[in-house]
Parts: C-alpha cells; sequence; structure tokens
C-alpha cells in the first residue's frame, strides 16, 4: 500500500546557507609542507605551457596528484624562442598571457595591471579544480616563495572578510596580493608598511580571483622583492635593462651564468636552451622557488590553502498523522499473497515503525532518501512530526 502526501509550501523552509571550509591539498591538508615533484612525461608533452606540481613523485607512487600548475605568460611571446629564432616557435608564453587575460580581464582590458600599473608578463598559479571546490578561501592562503633575499610569504588583502569585494570583474572577485603572512585569524600583512609595492610606487604583487582558484603574480614586483636570479645551471643569452629600479633583478644587464638557482628567467632562452632544458621555462622556475620554500628547515608553515563551498538547505517537516501511515508493506506485517495482515491483533491496533522518508516530485519519482537515526514507533493513537534537511 503506498500512500503519498504533499507537502504544503509552510512545510518547506529554506535554511540561511552556510560556509565549509576545508584543506585545499590532497587529504583535505591546509599545508604543503613536503617536496614537492613534477613529471617528466608532462614537462615533455606540454612542460612549454604549464608544469603541475605533485604532492608525491608520479614517476614511482601511483598515487600522486596534482595540487596546481604553474604557467609563465608574456604579451609578445617573451620567455620562450621567437619567430626569429625558430620559424616553427608556437609563442607558448603568448598564449598563456592571452588565455588568462580572455578569462579574468573585462574586453577592454589589453593588459594586467596591479596597483596602477601594466605588466606585459605574468606568472600563474592554477590550483586544480577538484581541489578548490566552489572557490579558494579568500583570505586564508599563504604563499612562500624562496629567492636571493630570502623566503617572502605572500597572501591576498581580503582580510578574511567573506564576499566583501576588493573589485569585481567577469571572473567574480579580485582581492590583491600583498606581502604578509597568515599571522592572525584576520590575515593581517606583517612584513613591510607599502606592502603592495616594492620600493616606491612600484608595481603590486599580483591578483587573486578566488572563485575561479587562480593567483596571478606580477614578475616586475615579485621578482626584485624575493630576489630572483637567472638559474645557474644554463648559460644565458639577452639582456635586461634594470632602469630605475633601486634593487636590479639581476647582477647587470647582460645575463650571464650566476650563482643563484632555480628562480624565474623572463627573456627568450637560446633555441638550444629551450628544446634540451626543460628546467630553464620560467614556470619550471617559479616551482622550484616555491618547493625550495617548503622544504626549508627554516620555515615550517608550507604552502598554506583551504578551499571554501557554500551549502545551501533546505528543511521538509513531515507531518504524519495519527490516521497516514500505520500499516506497512514489509512482508513481516502484511502478506502480499492473500492480503491479511501476520498478526491478528494489528487489525484493530497496528502498530509501525519509521525508519525510512522518501521525497519524491510530482510523477511520484524518488528523488531522495532520509534514514532516521532510530526507528520511530507510529499508530492511531500517536501523530510525528519529522524534519529532512536535504543539502546541495
Amino acid at each position: 500500500m503506498s500512500i503519498y502526501t504533499r507537502l504544503s509550501p509552510d512545510d518547506i523552509v529554506e535554511a540561511n546557507p552556510t560556509v565549509i571550509t576545508t584543506g585545499l591539498w590532497s587529504n583535505d591538508t591546509g599545508s604543503l609542507e613536503a617536496a614537492l615533484f613534477t613529471f617528466s612525461t608532462q614537462l615533455n608533452t606540454s612542460g612549454e605551457y604549464y608544469v603541475d606540481a605533485y604532492n608525491a613523485d608520479p614517476s614511482t607512487n601511483d598515487l600522486a596528484e596534482v595540487q596546481f600548475a604553474i604557467s609563465y605568460g608574456h604579451i609578445n611571446g617573451g620567455g620562450a624562442p621567437t619567430l626569429v629564432e625558430n620559424e616553427q616557435a608556437t609563442l607558448p608564453t603568448k598564449a598563456i598571457y592571452s588565455q588568462y587575460r580572455n578569462l579574468l580581464l573585462d574586453p577592454a582590458d589589453t593588459k594586467f595591471t596591479f596597483e596602477g600599473i601594466e605588466s606585459d608578463h605574468i606568472y600563474v598559479i592554477n590550483f586544480q579544480r577538484s581541489r578548490f571546490k566552489e572557490q579558494l578561501d579568500a583570505g586564508n592562503w599563504q604563499l612562500p616563495l624562496s629567492g636571493a633575499a630570502g623566503i617572502r610569504t605572500y597572501i591576498d588583502d581580503s582580510n578574511q572578510t567573506f564576499g566583501t569585494l576588493t573589485a569585481n570583474s567577469k571572473a567574480g572577485r579580485v582581492f590583491a596580493v600583498v606581502s604578509g603572512a597568515l599571522s592572525t585569524a584576520s590575515g593581517s600583512v606583517t612584513s613591510s608598511t607599502n606592502a603592495r609595492t616594492y620600493g616606491t610606487n612600484g608595481p603590486g604583487y599580483g591578483l587573486v580571483y578566488p572563485d575561479l582558484g587562480v593567483i596571478i603574480l606580477n614578475p616586475d614586483a615579485i621578482g626584485p622583492a624575493v630576489g630572483f636570479f637567472a638559474s645557474a645551471s644554463l648559460t644565458l643569452t639577452g639582456s635586461h635593462t634594470t632602469g630605475s629600479r633601486t634593487t636590479p633583478w639581476y647582477t647587470s644587464t647582460t645575463l650571464t651564468t650566476v650563482t643563484i638557482p632555480y628562480a624565474p628567467v623572463t627573456h627568450s632562452l637560446t633555441e638550444t636552451n629551450w628544446a634540451s632544458q626543460k628546467g630553464a621555462f620560467n614556470h619550471v622556475a617559479l616551482f622550484h622557488s616555491i618547493n625550495n620554500a617548503v622544504r626549508a628547515t627554516t620555515y615550517d608553515d608550507g604552502f598554506r590553502a583551504r578551499s571554501a563551498e557554500t551549502i545551501s538547505s533546505t528543511h521538509y517537516f513531515v507531518r504524519l498523522r495519527n490516521k497516514e501511515y500505520n500499516y506497512s508493506n514489509n512482508p513481516t506485517f502484511f502478506n502480499p499473497d492473500n492480503g491479511t495482515l501476520i498478526q491478528a491483533d494489528f487489525r484493530n491496533n497496528p502498530r509501525v515503525y519509521v525508519t525510512t522518508v522518501g521525497l519524491y516530485n510530482e510523477q511520484n519519482e524518488l528523488l531522495a532518501v532520509a534514514k532516521l537515526s532510530k526507528p520511530v514507533p507510529k499508530s492511531f493513537d500517536e501523530e510525528v512530526l519529522l524534519r529532512v534537511r536535504l543539502d546541495f
């Protein structure tokens, strides 16, 4: 015997949404504090465009998982062989800059702007999609970078005011990346008085788009602040003008081999180096900067980040009145062959125990099932009120 009871509007109550945060990394951990790994297969196939960072060595551990990806983009294709150097060049850095410009910026914006200063190139940290769920928890992440100036940490300026906008774009909320640490619950900036710039009147460190799980870093600010130099493992060609910067990015305007390893290079490599040295990619160098920071014995906070998702709940109040739901189709109660009750006493005083509630649509199709923590007795002498919460 199937009985359906239509819920009235008064039986359905929409609850206030709640925000749930969890650690962003594998196993819901909130901090990456061990060595990170790249995968040679990925570098060989798509390393010109991005590098994946794993929590374990994917060449020896089948359980290794991608945590985030790093890219480098240049509006004119810098940081990769040009068409002059190689007429078959695909200009991957130009493609990366264009991709994220189209994804994050409004149509009228042709360049990324950091504190009012345009930049021709960017670093991108793109969190693995399943990690950040609905969004990166703004104000609850901390990025460490290691360079010649030591370890520097960066957060955003949201001050953990969830939903408060520094700016808005077609990509959702936008916050500025600032120099600082999550030293307090508010995520205050602690490392400098002019947190968004290096030197005086310099560009900002970057932008974070929590709704897309993307951090954009400005090489013109990050480089001098952290102390990025050319990689010691390569002999590089080309030049980089220091201009009026008070802290030169390189030891001289002519790029040669220096003694500081694992730091981003933001100019065109020779064709030979690009083809044979996968570690020469700008984004691979940034990977090493993060990896060196999380592995440093003098620094134990790791790369900290949390995901956030909004849980919407609806409460359904199910009322079982005294004359309803007093019989059961359970074979211990009702004999389907002859229609008789198993226990003769149930004819005048049936007693059942409610264990499950099903929610159906207008076509009597089962949409959701709620299980009670323990059976609830029901008879002609008793009424039952159940509250079913559906989260989505």
